[in-house]
């Protein structure tokens, strides 16, 4: 299964430093167990930091030479449905829940996977492969430490959880052995990035605080509120209870 690991610009809290992100060392173990020869995609200023990615057991290194400013999302973009469309495709993309910058949203892989038309999961902290053929098999990592399996088709985009193995132990080595390659933008080639998608019709508007849901008892893994497979009376029965308790006594009136 051929794998890519996106990595990300992490900085050291304290230093400042760059570094590898933990997260995106852990996805590296996990890419690892699923394919021979992971490879690293990073678009940025430079390769300090990502380059220990081999180390951890990357394969190989591919730099898009970007300034530090520059939005990485059009170029990732590019650079992979480039290499979808090309032989040996790859058939996952790994990357941090997010980013250890300071500055990040933690919607890259998000708005990658819109482009692409891919679709993506959250929070893996274990990855095999299907049964059947182009299937991913995925561990979540749900609330209060609870888990769900998930059966997804590849390709795909899944994002890794903290609670996913540790890293592979650092090898100084293996990590000279690594291949790192540097490329040009597909724009600075001359190429159409017809991956990318234009934000120039983003509009800003103030922040709103948003309503948060309140939750009683009862969680994903099981609880008072939990009920599989009711009758459709006591299924109604339940819900008028559970929004009686919650003060909702008007809720659907006029």
């Amino acid at each position: 299964m051929k794998t890519i690991v996106l990595l990300s610009d992490a900085r050291n809290p304290v230093s400042g430093r760059q570094q590898l992100s933990r997260l995106e060392a852990q996805a590296i173990g996990l890419a690892a167990g699923l394919c021979e020869k992971p490879r690293g995609l990073h678009a940025g200023s430079g390769e300090d930091g990502v380059s220990a990615g081999l180390g951890h057991g990357l394969a190989g290194l591919d730099i898009i030479d970007l300034p530090a400013t520059d939005d990485p999302l059009p170029a990732l973009a590019g650079f992979i449905a480039k290499a979808m469309g090309g032989a040996g495709a790859p058939e996952l993309i790994l990357c941090g829940r997010r980013g250890e910058g300071g500055e990040e949203t933690g919607l890259v892989p998000y708005r990658l996977a819109e482009t692409l038309g891919l679709p993506i999961l959250a929070d893996a902290v274990a990855i095999r492969a299907g049964e059947i053929a182009g299937t991913l098999v995925v561990d979540q990592a749900m609330a209060k430490g609870a888990r769900r399996r998930v059966t997804i088709k590849l390709p795909a985009i899944v994002t890794v959880h903290s609670l996913a193995p540790p890293p592979m132990p650092f090898a100084f080595g293996r990590m000279r052995r690594g291949e790192i390659r540097h490329h040009e933008p597909l724009e600075r080639l001359g190429l159409p990035d017809t991956a990318a998608r234009s934000d120039a019709s983003a509009e800003e508007r103030p922040h709103r605080a948003r309503p948060k849901l309140m939750r009683q008892s009862g969680t994903a893994s099981g609880g008072p509120n939990l009920h599989v497979g009711p009758e459709p009376d006591e299924a109604a029965r339940l819900i008028l209870d559970y929004l009686e308790a919650n003060g909702i006594r008007r809720y659907g009136s006029s």
